[in-house]
């Protein structure tokens, strides 16, 4: 041991064991502080208790002899940041030449894992920037898995770790798939196999067919959201690749989509956007000619998500007429939902011949409508009454004789919310008034 280590050994300042971590923290190595990250030693001033240390944000950082051992980490030379400080050349000509090897020398010096996170803060700065760090990053991760000698999962915030042996990257997605207990594991395992379905060969991926089908049967009664994401994954397979067959007969998304159609409102809210779009799209082979009536239905009781993709539909398939009359109908009878008028609002320079005074009243029974159901919530509709300054104005342009000026209807959503506001003080004035009667016939009882 160091001979003036042992003198404040001696005097009582220093404890044997924080000696011996300070031998390891001699002027010129390289260490690790929780808060301030990164640094090295330039110094022992022990007359005074001390040792000196630069750290990136704090240089000439003095820190107290006992407290630097206990809160200092040491880092070896091979450490990833003491050779990136020490030979930043190289550091870069690596992560040019061979990013797997960079990523491992990262991994080991964090004990064989890290997040994605934590590699990037140790890369961007110095060896990269931010946009080059998430090109380099997006070409290495698949490197990385190609290797099979990183394990690297689906989800960012789990650690990236180096694998004992090589494991190839078809057996990984089998072991995930296999592995998965949980609908919404299987459909993350599978949509993994699915962007990689090179690495899997026909004998590998026909059993992952017929589990998918088993597993579709066996929720669609309790969880039918599950078991149409396993049938569009189970497309999406036999679609990539041809030499894969359907192991149930019949067992189709049409299908599917015919079985519950009494529970398709409730289902398609669950789903993701681009497989909502898949069911409404396979609506023609499930219902016929009927699908029109039934999309037009959909529109009229779904959510906005559903109302901006079904008039899509419907006009890539030349139905415009048909859903130009149910507009028209709900218009006029003040039916649509305020789903339907927001976007059609949005969406007003395609439907001309819609946007007329009667739409107006049809916003503003709507409006009145929502707040009953749902008092207080904000919805699209109302932000686009009230912040879009040309939606008025595109009302009335085409009525020049119009008895009353659009400014006179400027005043209506005020109005509407009075009437709405009033309405619910009269509520909450007969609430208050039970309540009352209530506490009278309680404390009545309570006399007897």
């Amino acid at each position: 041991m160091d001979t003036e280590l042992e003198k404040l050994v001696e005097a009582g300042k220093l404890t044997a064991r924080a000696a011996q971590q300070l031998e390891e923290l001699k002027p010129g190595t390289f260490c690790l502080h929780k808060s301030w990250g990164f640094g090295r030693v330039s110094e022992w001033n022990l007359l005074l208790n001390q040792i000196v240390i630069d750290f990136a944000g704090k240089k000439s950082h003095p820190m107290q002899a006992q407290y630097a051992a206990e809160n200092l980490t040491s880092l070896a030379p091979e450490h990833f940041l003491a050779r990136k400080a020490t030979d930043l050349a190289s550091i870069k000509n690596l992560a040019r030449e061979n990013p797997a090897a960079l990523v491992r020398s990262i991994l080991e010096s964090l004990d064989g894992k890290a997040t994605v996170q934590q590699i990037g803060e140790w890369l961007v700065g110095d060896v990269f920037t931010e946009t080059e760090w998430k090109r380099w990053w997006e070409s290495t991760k698949k490197a990385l898995k190609a290797s099979g000698v990183f394990s690297v999962p689906a989800k960012k915030t789990d650690p990236i770790q180096i694998r004992g042996e090589g494991v190839s990257h078809a057996d990984e997605l089998l072991d995930a798939f296999n592995k998965a207990r949980q609908p919404k594991e299987q459909i993350a395992a599978l949509e993994q196999i699915i962007k990689s379905p090179q690495q899997l060969n026909e004998h590998q991926l026909q059993p992952i067919v017929a589990t998918i089908e088993n597993m579709t049967v066996r929720n669609q009664k309790m969880h039918p959201e599950f078991a149409f994401e396993l049938i569009i994954a189970q497309d999406d397979l036999l679609g990539r690749l041809p030499s894969l067959h359907s192991t149930h007969v019949g067992l189709t998304l049409s299908k599917l989509v015919l079985e519950e159609e009494n529970r398709l409102i409730l289902i398609l809210p669950k789903l993701p956007a681009a497989k909502e779009k898949k069911i409404l799209q396979a609506l023609p082979s499930a219902f016929g000619p009927a699908w029109t009536d039934r999309a037009l239905y959909l529109m009229q009781e779904s959510h906005g998500r559903m109302v901006a993709q079904i008039p899509r539909l419907l006009n890539d398939a030349g139905k415009h007429d048909e859903l130009r009359a149910l507009l028209e109908r709900s218009i006029r009878e003040q039916s649509a939902t305020s789903e339907m008028l927001a976007w059609l609002c949005n969406e007003r320079k395609h439907w001309n011949e819609l946007v007329t005074p009667d739409l107006l009243g049809a916003i503003l029974a709507a409006l009145e409508r929502e707040q009953h159901q749902t008092p207080g919530r904000a919805s699209k509709l109302l932000r686009a009454l009230m912040d879009d300054r040309h939606l008025l104005g595109d009302i009335f342009k085409k009525n020049p004789g119009e008895s009353r000026a659009p400014n006179c209807f400027l005043e209506q959503p005020r109005k509407t919310k009075g009437r709405i506001r009033r309405a619910r003080q009269d509520e909450d004035s007969r609430e208050h008034q039970r309540n009352r009667a209530r506490q009278v016939v309680w404390r009545s009882e309570r006399k007897f």
